[in-house]
């Protein structure tokens, strides 16, 4: 089944103020990281579709999340940081992302 310890849980986290905003980041974000998550030879990554979390509007805002499986290593370390930088490159003054290795909480 590959659950901690076995393998990590990488969960990336958006969220926004427009909807529509959200789902087009997080699908591109999601073809991205699948793309070259699957270059990495030494571990395999399964990436997960982009999907409203749980609790998916707090406070008016939108809340989506993928969520990835498979061993951290330096390499996935430095697809994830180039995916905070094209993100971020971006400009979006209503969308925040961030990444979660791990998490005590999955809501």
């Amino acid at each position: 089944m590959k659950y901690p310890p076995f393998c990590d849980i990488i969960v990336v986290n958006f969220n926004s103020t427009i909807e529509e905003e959200i789902k087009t980041l997080s699908k591109w974000v999601y073809e991205g990281l699948k793309k070259e998550l699957e270059q990495i030879e030494e571990s395999q990554f399964r990436v997960f579709m982009p999907m409203p979390a749980p609790i998916d509007k707090i406070q008016n805002r939108y809340r989506w999340r993928i969520i990835i499986k498979g061993n951290m290593t330096k390499q996935a370390n430095e697809v994830l940081n180039q995916c905070l930088q094209a993100v971020y490159q971006k400009n979006l003054k209503n969308t925040r992302i961030t990444i979660d290795i791990n998490p005590n909480n999955m809501l």
